[in-house]
């Protein structure tokens, strides 16, 4: 049967909202699986980088900061 505004009239159970929920929660964990080694590769690289960046800054940083002593012997 139909609404006046055209909708039909079926109820809403639980069984239904669980489905549906079933239904999403599974294209989400199917999507996050596809994703995740794209993820665990682009952690790796940035991890590496800023790794990278701290030592050759921290270096430069050394070498500013380093006295120089020359001990000559006359």
């Amino acid at each position: 049967m139909n609404s006046p505004d055209g909708r039909s009239e079926t109820r809403i159970t639980r069984a239904t909202i669980e489905e549906k929920l079933r239904d999403l929660r599974g294209d989400v964990e199917a999507t996050a699986e596809a994703a995740k080694p794209m993820a665990m590769a682009a952690a790796v690289v940035i991890g590496v980088v800023v790794l990278g960046a701290v030592y050759l800054l921290g270096r430069r940083r050394g070498r500013k900061r380093n006295t120089f002593v020359e001990i000559r012997r006359v």
